[in-house]
């Protein structure tokens, strides 16, 4: 239920969101190349760091690039997860000057945002390294691309979440209410997966720890997220539950409180902001 994904698993989900970003930037093609090279020139670029932070996309380079052209040749300098600092290459690029030039602000786009993203993760990650609480991502994603910003947030040390709303059953507040209280709730989520022949893990969220007993007595449960508790009501949360059930923490934890949060013995923390507050990674592709 907790683990990260690798490039070779998410490419089958996002040829279509690749191809629809070329379509949007190239339109009826790159007028501005056409214009002044000819359609026999080849020449070659490198991507440039101009940035302190943990690479991410690199092997989407390669994807975008041999997508588009094949005939492309593409060397991948540094690895996706790397650290990098101001000077350093990322890459190179050599084949067509056309597309080169019109795979240049694509390929741009991409990996200054899940740069930035790995660079936020590990962030984070750094903060509780003394501490065996995981960083977990959540579904506060940017339409599209959620296949790569999770990837990106395990690539800088974090550790994926469910993907979506079909991989994992997770009850939070407005489920319970709306059926009746965590009893109600699980009874029929039991009744629901044995009747579709479905396996999937449950995670259910608590308020309080009169819920938490409740989540306690059900069977089935494989993780409890302690949704928005203060702190010392966390430790007492990781009291009661004695490591029966996994607990992970949530509800507006960021840089500056994940290590509180970890420090109460959770097993997961969760940060939305994993993927909605961080600043790309300035990076350039020039010729040479």
């Amino acid at each position: 239920m907790a683990s990260s994904l690798s490039f070779e698993s998410i490419a089958p989900h996002i040829a279509p969101q690749v191809d629809a970003a070329l379509r949007e930037d190239l339109g009826d093609g790159d007028h501005s190349s056409l214009a002044c090279i000819p359609p026999d020139q080849r020449g070659r670029v490198r991507m440039i760091v101009k940035d302190r932070g943990i690479l991410a996309g690199m092997a989407l380079c390669r994807f975008i690039a041999h997508r588009y052209d094949p005939e492309l040749h593409i060397e991948i300098l540094l690895a996706d997860g790397s650290p990098v600092s101001e000077g350093d290459f990322a890459l190179t690029l050599e084949g067509r000057s056309h597309s080169l030039l019109a795979l240049e602000r694509t390929l741009l786009n991409y990996v200054q945002r899940l740069s930035g993203i790995a660079t936020h993760t590990r962030a984070h990650v750094d903060r509780i390294a003394h501490t065996r609480c995981q960083l977990l991502d959540t579904r506060k994603t940017t339409p599209g691309l959620r296949w790569l910003e999770k990837w990106a947030v395990g690539l800088g040390g974090g550790v994926n979440h469910r993907i979506g709303l079909y991989d994992a059953i997770m009850l939070k507040d407005n489920h319970i209410d709306l059926a009746g209280g965590i009893p109600k709730a699980m009874e029929r989520t039991r009744l629901y997966l044995t009747h579709h022949q479905l396996t999937l893990p449950i995670i259910v969220e608590v308020r309080t720890l009169e819920e938490l007993t409740q989540a306690l007595a059900e069977p089935g449960i494989d993780r409890i997220l302690i949704d928005n508790f203060p702190l010392d009501r966390a430790r007492e949360a990781v009291r009661i539950t004695a490591g029966r059930i996994p607990l992970e923490a949530s509800g507006g934890i960021d840089l500056d409180t994940i290590a509180a949060h970890a420090e109460t013995g959770v097993d997961f923390a969760s940060v939305g902001g994993l993927t909605h507050r961080f600043r790309s990674l300035d990076l350039s592709l020039k010729a040479f």
